[in-house]
């Protein structure tokens, strides 16, 4: 009897120590099974931080204007332009911003498409200088509808509210040139008037700062279009000459058509004015050929249509119009 007590005992003290045993597995799994979830939640937390910190620095570098910006121009065949487009393409350089440049080449319909490409391209703000005020309109309010900042160069966008417009006052200089026409060859004289692209604001502008003095002093025997452009310009002046020979002044709405009309006059004596100042015109007044021309800063104005860019990319509050001083440049202080 005592063996068998003693052996049950023994077995029973083994199953005791196995049940110990077990419990302490099962423990140990558990607190394994604890640790691995702990991790996990750790991992997972952060990644969720990671992804509001690389989310954070996005915005905060979106805030900074590391944004792309994309300069819509009318046309690269036109000093003025070229000019204008350098200066941007300085100040963005400076800063250290993308500057995406697209030459629509004076067609309307390559405006649009090339505004459209610039969307898709997820640029955060849009410099516009519009081939046609009112045909670019769409293509503008397409750029807003993606939250696109928009700011206006040199002509304006008409019937669209954009963040902002730099331009000059194209009335006041050409009413300069006018009164400089009045000037040198007196009033009822016989002048022609060459128009830019029709439908640009620039044209549109210059036309009325035009026809606000010459309506009154002058007569105007030929208004015609001549797109902005120096060949046409001599054409167009050729057709002119050819119906009037007794025109005694001719004002150009910018100075390639002037210079092409320069070519047209074949050294006749006629007061020629444009506007713009480019260098080959403010050359041609100091050689007298042309009479004067109005005085812009196309670098200036890139370079602020950028500055304006930054400024809107950072969240600040910019002018909604900032116009540019002009000056009549004649052969006294060219």
């Amino acid at each position: 009897m005592k063996l068998k007590n003693l052996f049950t005992v023994a077995v029973a003290g083994i199953m005791a120590m196995s049940v110990v045993g077990c419990g302490s597995a099962v423990s140990v799994d558990g607190e394994k099974k604890a640790e691995a979830t702990t991790e996990a939640a750790k991992a997972e937390a952060g990644t969720e931080a990671a992804k509001t910190e690389t989310e954070a620095a996005k915005a905060e570098a979106t805030a900074e204007g590391s944004g792309t910006i994309g300069l819509s121009l009318s046309t690269l065949n036109n000093p003025f332009f070229v000019t204008l487009q350098e200066g941007a393409q300085a100040k963005a350089d400076e800063l250290g911003m993308e500057l995406i440049v697209v030459d629509a080449g004076d067609d309307s319909a390559k405006q649009a498409s090339d505004i459209e490409d610039l969307i898709s391209k997820n640029i955060s703000v849009l410099i516009v200088n519009p081939v046609d005020s009112d045909a670019v309109a769409p293509s503008v309010e397409d750029a807003i509808a993606k939250d696109i900042k928009v700011v206006a160069v040199d002509r304006m966008v008409n019937g669209v509210d954009v963040d902002c417009s730099i331009a000059s006052d194209n009335v006041a200089g050409a009413q300069m040139a006018a009164d400089y026409i009045v000037e040198l060859v007196g009033e009822g004289a016989k002048v022609a008037e060459l128009q830019g692209v029709n439908g640009a604001s620039a044209t549109i502008d210059r036309g009325e700062g035009f026809h606000k003095v010459a309506d009154e002093k002058l007569d105007v025997v030929a208004s015609q279009t001549a797109n902005f452009n120096r060949a046409e310009g001599m054409s167009v002046m050729e057709n002119i000459l050819q119906a009037n020979a007794d025109v005694q002044a001719v004002f150009a709405h910018n100075d390639e058509m002037a210079l092409g009309a320069v070519e047209a006059v074949s050294g006749k004596d006629i007061v020629i004015a444009g506007f713009d100042a480019t260098d080959d015109a403010i050359a041609a007044v100091k050689e007298g050929t042309m009479a004067c021309t109005v005085a812009q800063k196309p670098d200036l104005m890139g370079a602020t249509a950028v500055e304006t860019a930054q400024k809107l990319m950072n969240g600040e509050t910019v002018e909604k119009s900032m116009p540019v001083e002009v000056m009549l440049v004649t052969k006294e202080n060219a």
